[in-house]
């Protein structure tokens, strides 16, 4: 058994210990199972990580989250993506943003749209938010934003597809996140040859690394907004965030992601006794 959330799907951990103790299970954890449940004592989550025999996080800094004790048998498994071509000429006059994420106060678009309104008339940095209203207040705040700013649309929710393109077309993707397991959004911005600027959060600092240049401070939309004047101003710093960006490319490949989920299948067999023959 594959468990994805170790707090909500702990009853069905419990009712595949129950019916098959010596056979393979394996969960995987989010965000909110590494930073909140688990820190907290949440007795489903934690009840939950000692029956496993692997746990999958989706990148390195989690690991450091985890109990001492239950380290040795996690196993981090980077989200891929498909490579896409990196758009060959971006408009050289305007910086074009892109915040993609559902409106809700972990993914903290507050801090974004604070950003936006600290921003010089002048500054020609535009914003495009992507992303369903979760929180009706945080949709209303979008709605004023691009009221107010020519510079900033808020498109709602769109198709997958149309999103991965939308990405490969900007300068920048945003990623503001108060708590992250692991954005698939950094996995698809990286593979389609455009730069992030995140929140120095352990989730993103796990997927762009300790030295990544393209981080800003939780929660601080000064710095947030200084970081995108001083972009606007300067492509090479682009184009710095680009190379670095693009050196973590290949640990988002789709086969480095499938070779890995094996290895700790594999792993989890042989932790639980189960035989060749059963597997």
């Amino acid at each position: 058994m594959v468990a994805l959330h170790a707090r909500r799907s702990r009853a069905a951990i419990a009712a595949w210990r129950a019916l098959a103790p010596r056979r393979p299970l394996v969960v995987v954890l989010t965000g909110t199972d590494v930073y909140r449940d688990v820190p907290a004592g949440d007795a489903d989550a934690r009840a939950s990580l000692e029956d496993a025999d692997r746990l999958v996080v989706l990148q390195e800094d989690a690991l450091a989250h985890l109990p001492a004790r239950l380290r040795a048998k996690a196993r981090v498994v980077h989200q891929s993506a498909a490579t896409l071509r990196p758009l060959a000429r971006k408009p050289a006059r305007r910086l074009h943003a892109l915040l993609v994420a559902h409106l809700r106060e972990e993914k903290d678009p507050a801090t974004v749209f604070a950003a936006w309104r600290r921003l010089p008339p002048g500054v020609p940095a535009h914003l495009d938010v992507v992303g369903a209203a979760l929180d009706p207040a945080l949709g209303a705040a979008a709605r004023a934003l691009a009221r107010d700013d020519a510079r900033v649309r808020w498109l709602g929710p769109r198709p997958h597809a149309w999103t991965r393109q939308a990405i490969k077309r900007a300068h920048l993707v945003v990623v503001p996140s108060r708590m992250e397991g692991g954005a698939n959004v950094v996995v698809e911005a990286v593979t389609a040859g455009t730069p992030v600027l995140a929140s120095r959060v352990s989730g993103n600092v796990g997927m762009l690394g300790e030295r990544y240049a393209g981080y800003f401070p939780v929660g601080d939309a000064e710095a947030l907004a200084r970081r995108i004047e001083a972009l606007c101003r300067d492509r090479d710093l682009l184009a710095a965030l680009a190379a670095q960006c693009a050196a973590r490319a290949p640990r988002f490949a789709p086969q480095v992601e499938r070779e890995a989920l094996l290895r700790v299948l594999d792993e989890a067999c042989s932790s639980s006794g189960t035989s060749s023959a059963d597997r």
